[in-house]
């Protein structure tokens, strides 16, 4: 059996087997730093300055979980920067862990091409009813086989305050929440994911860090006063005493890549990393990352979350991009479900209906370049040449449903035809197709905003925050669930594998059937190396949409999407050809109210052919003479 050589963490506490514990921590700002032992036996150690405010030194008689924090010129005792562990919460000492400890058994692993990629995102706290990493293991057969996705996204787990939290105030990049189980519990998942065939990506936070337990300012500069963010300060990345910065936060990304086997980093709203040095960071991560996966023999992706419309993200930093394998559209999922919902609030405002469908599924970003009213500016530019693989689409996501009022989802807002539209646009599309945890099945629980800090003055100025920023929405405050409220919480569970009703059921089925549609036949899969030849036009009569996919060696595709909510009269002209029923929303076992709307053969010639379609009709048709 191969064993393959990877990166090692060399910053916070390293078990040297036989010898001790050698601790490593960057603290410019202190003129002396000592280790202090809380458990299991108090004692204290001073480390010796190195370059570039560097502190080092190995403390003999010291083990795994031993409890330990960082004293700073005898005046504060802080938790580690780099802490693998923080058993008792962002104030608490962190915990020494040893990598080696734990036993994988996934050495063969290779990981999952971006091309086949089908993510299921879900969040740890929410997905079963008691929270924690290991209460997941048991749903993977479920994911695996009866959904049929390919990777599992978590939510950021980096410890947070409290027990509940979206998972973006994460105040530890390197420590696994200690609810959810930690370090092990964290290796137990991902070790049992991969024996069940599917890949794990994590949803990392490199643009802030949480406000409470954010220690990081009585180290050093890690944070800059030259841009501002959302969240406050932005992250020190090209000013002064930067490259120790950068350092810790590539090294983290390589930690998760190496001493979990994470197969992938979601970066969540790069637009936030600000970074006007010669070489952006997110290229260094990106190439620092591919690197590490070539020397692992593993596929790793790094997938970007950006609102800037910017391809730099995802060109080859040959040319000029920063590298990074495929980024989220979320103007697919505007234009989709403006189309469905007929919003027009917020950020909505900038979608008009069905050409921006089309244009969103044909090129990627909607804003090329054009002005828009949400942002009052010009935004984004051209994604024409994009391959289609590099990006993921959605008609659903955390943000999607949870920066909403009441964190409604379209199961709420759509009839059962309509959700099945949207999903065979995601999981037929030639993009990467990404699915909230419990979509499948039409989930109705909401997904809302919580937190669990627990400084008063915090959980208002929270409150707060989530009133004025509803306010674009013309939302009430009244209709705001408190972020703080436990119920808030518990409200957000999903139960997924659990005996669904017949509708749910349907909808279950229906996913199964075109994510089978999708791994069975590659024309219906990601474009991912210029084989696939696609076209797409909408209909003159209606919110209509058909999409011929080829590939070469004569595989083809043909694919009737109705977004019409009302029954129409519809007549096939092209593609000229003789095709086959492969697949119909209305077909028994998936939920249609008339059976057989789709002739089982199409000979499109130029006079067509002529039915009248139901309300949110789906056929896909294969060419005959396949």
């Amino acid at each position: 059996m191969t064993e393959f050589h990877s990166y090692a963490l060399d910053i916070g506490a390293t078990v040297v087997h036989g010898k001790g514990v050698r601790f490593k921590v960057w603290a410019p700002y202190a003129k002396e730093v000592k280790v202090k032992i809380t458990a299991p036996h108090e004692r204290m150690s001073p480390l010796a300055p190195g370059r570039s405010g560097y502190f080092e030194g190995l403390m003999e008689g010291v083990t795994a979980d031993s409890r330990y924090f960082y004293v700073l010129d005898g005046a504060k005792t802080r938790p580690d920067p780099a802490s693998r562990s923080q058993p008792d919460g962002v104030h608490g000492p962190s915990a020494v862990v040893d990598p080696d400890a734990f036993n994988w058994t996934d050495r063969e692993w290779r990981g999952v091409a971006l091309q086949d990629y089908i993510i299921y995102e879900l969040h740890v706290g929410t997905f079963t009813e008691s929270g924690t990493f290991d209460a997941i293991i048991p749903q993977l057969r479920y994911l695996k086989h009866e959904v049929g996705v390919t990777a599992v996204e978590l939510m950021p787990i980096a410890q947070f305050p409290g027990a509940r939290n979206w998972g973006y105030d994460g105040a530890h990049p390197f420590a696994p929440q200690n609810s959810y189980g930690g370090p092990a519990g964290l290796k137990r998942l991902i070790n049992a994911c991969h024996e069940q065939g599917l890949a794990v990506v994590l949803d990392v936070v490199y643009n802030h860090l949480g406000p409470e337990g954010n220690y990081l300012h009585d180290y050093g500069p890690y944070f800059t006063d030259r841009y501002r963010t959302p969240w406050g300060q932005a992250i020190n990345y090209d000013g002064r005493d930067s490259d120790p910065v950068r350092r810790y936060f590539i090294s983290n990304a390589l930690y998760w890549i190496s001493e979990y086997h994470i197969d992938g980093l979601r970066l969540d709203a790069i637009h936030g990393i600000f970074d006007f040095s010669a070489r952006h960071v997110l290229q260094e991560l990106a190439e620092a990352v591919h690197r590490e996966a070539d020397r692992l023999h593993r596929h790793v992706q790094v997938i970007a979350e950006s609102d800037l419309n910017d391809t730099r993200v995802i060109k080859p930093a040959a040319f000029g991009g920063h590298g990074c394998d495929a980024q989220w559209n979320d103007d697919f999922h505007h234009a989709l479900r403006v189309v469905l919902t007929k919003e027009n609030q917020g950020y909505y405002q900038d979608f008009t209906g069905m050409a921006d469908l089309v244009q969103a599924i044909q090129q990627g970003f909607v804003y090329t370049g054009r002005y828009s009213e949400f942002r009052r500016r010009r935004h984004g530019h051209s994604s024409e040449l994009i391959v289609p693989a590099q990006f993921v689409v959605f008609s659903q996501n955390h943000d999607q449903v949870g920066n909403r009022a009441d964190g409604e989802r379209l199961s709420r807002q759509v009839p059962l035809g309509a959700l099945k539209a949207a999903a065979a646009l995601v999981l037929l599309s030639p993009n990467i197709p990404l699915l909230f945890m419990g979509e499948e099945y039409g989930e109705r629980a909401p997904f809302l905003y919580f937190i669990d800090h627990s400084d008063p003055g915090l959980i208002e100025a929270v409150r707060k925050g989530r009133r004025e920023e509803f306010a674009h929405f013309g939302w009430r405050e009244e209709d705001i669930p408190d972020p703080y409220a436990l119920s808030t919480f518990e409200r957000s569970r999903v139960h997924p594998g659990a005996s669904k009703d017949g509708r749910a059921e349907s909808l279950l089925r229906w996913y199964r059937a075109l994510i089978d549609l999708r791994k069975r036949l590659p024309v219906l899969g990601a474009s991912a190396d210029g084989r696939h030849h696609d076209a797409l036009w909408s209909d003159k009569d209606g919110p209509i949409l058909m999409v011929h996919r080829r590939m070469e060696h004569g595989l083809e595709a043909l694919l009737l999407i109705g977004l019409n909510d009302v029954a129409v009269p519809f007549t096939f002209r092209r593609p000229a050809g003789s095709w086959t029923l492969k697949l119909s929303a209305d077909q028994a076992g998936y939920g249609g109210d008339t059976e057989n709307t789709f002739p089982m053969t199409l000979d499109i010639h130029e006079s067509g052919q002529r039915i009248l379609l139901p309300p949110y009709a789906v056929a896909v048709y294969l060419a005959a003479d396949h």
